[in-house]
């Protein structure tokens, strides 16, 4: 409990520096450029390839194509709760892509967000994946699933469910694991069991990086034995030849990412620029993007199949299992992991 507290006290130092920056100007404000203009989007740490390599060019084109009008994109990455609260604090976004739900949630509490955001296709749901464990080439500790984490002298790293909402998506992940496991086996879900996997996994946590991205990075240097994250950083690692190896848990969550207009920061001349790059994400176009730097399509499956490189997942879940994120963060990230595990 004390180590949460003390990344919940360094959170609210960043968040009021933050609320400095912005009011001394330090922060970067959307801007249009000569002859054209720009949107601003703050976006959870993995979705930078996806974006700036495909989705900006290819939306940039189409809105040249149309509005004969040059347009370009600022950008800004982080842990999706860190993304929030900046946003909450003032930053110059105009679209946010952000790891969980009930972050976009939280932007409309404080007034940043006031369109229906839900009604925007797929409930406002842009891409998905799953969360596997990332080992060294050749598994050398011999991790098939999510226990054999808790075994003794594994070093896990696994990010920091304080700032990232990827490290929310993992220990619901784990927890969820075992109940659907002792659900198919006894037809009953074991909350005990889930605990005290969860328990006794966190046990072996080395390190917890303020993002998914940060934890890639680390686990990159060769710290560390293991490390639970997005399919899709997986996949990158392994494009990119590090010796590194994917270990598909028998079940596990899909993580579904939510995308949402700031209506606070948005004039009416920039809105149509805006809400139009932000339909543009569930077209074929954006959704084969997103498919080819590793999310899976969340509108349609079939588009999933170009990529060989997508594990099989025998029992996968999603937020609903839990009763969605109303539900899911009192109940398991606070209640279970912060007030159970933490206080261990």
């Amino acid at each position: 409990m004390k180590k949460f507290k003390n990344k919940l006290a360094r959170v609210l130092f960043f968040i009021l520096i933050s609320s400095l920056l912005l009011t001394n100007g330090c922060l970067p404000t959307p801007q249009d450029t000569k002859g054209g203009r720009t949107i601003t989007l703050y976006g959870f740490s993995i979705m930078k390839e996806a974006l700036e390599k495909e989705i900006y060019p290819a939306f940039a084109a189409k809105w040249k194509a149309e509005h004969s009008e040059d347009l370009s994109f600022n950008s800004s990455f982080a842990g999706s709760e860190v993304v929030t609260n900046q946003i909450l604090q003032g930053a110059p976004a105009d679209v946010a892509i952000l790891s969980i739900e009930r972050d976009v949630d939280r932007l409309v509490e404080g007034k940043a967000v006031t369109n229906d955001w839900r009604s925007l296709p797929n409930k406002g749901i842009v891409n998905k994946t799953p969360f596997v464990i990332l080992v060294r080439k050749g598994n050398p500790k011999a991790i098939t699933d999510f226990p054999d984490l808790a075994k003794p002298g594994i070093k896990l790293i696994h990010p920091d469910p304080v700032s990232s909402g990827g490290a929310q998506w993992s220990i619901l992940s784990i927890y969820g694991s075992e109940l659907k496991k002792s659900e198919s086996q006894t037809g009953t879900p074991d909350k005990t069991r889930a605990l005290q996997t969860l328990q006794a996994i966190w046990k072996n946590v080395i390190a917890t990086p303020g993002s998914a991205r940060e934890a890639r990075t680390q686990f990159e240097t060769g710290f560390g034995d293991a490390l639970i994250t997005y399919e899709l950083e997986g996949l990158l690692m392994k494009q990119a030849n590090s010796p590194v190896e994917i270990v598909y848990p028998k079940s596990t969550i899909f993580s579904e990412h939510p995308a949402v207009v700031i209506d606070r920061n948005l004039n009416e001349v920039k809105r149509a620029s805006v809400e139009a790059f932000v339909k543009f994400l569930w077209s074929e176009e954006a959704q084969k993007a997103f498919v080819k730097y590793h999310f899976r399509s969340a509108t349609n499956e079939a588009l999933n199949e170009a990529n060989k490189e997508f594990g099989k997942i025998e029992e996968p879940f999603t937020v609903e299992y839990f009763g969605g994120w109303n539900r899911a963060y009192p109940e398991i990230i606070e209640q279970v992991f912060r007030d159970q595990v933490m206080k261990k």
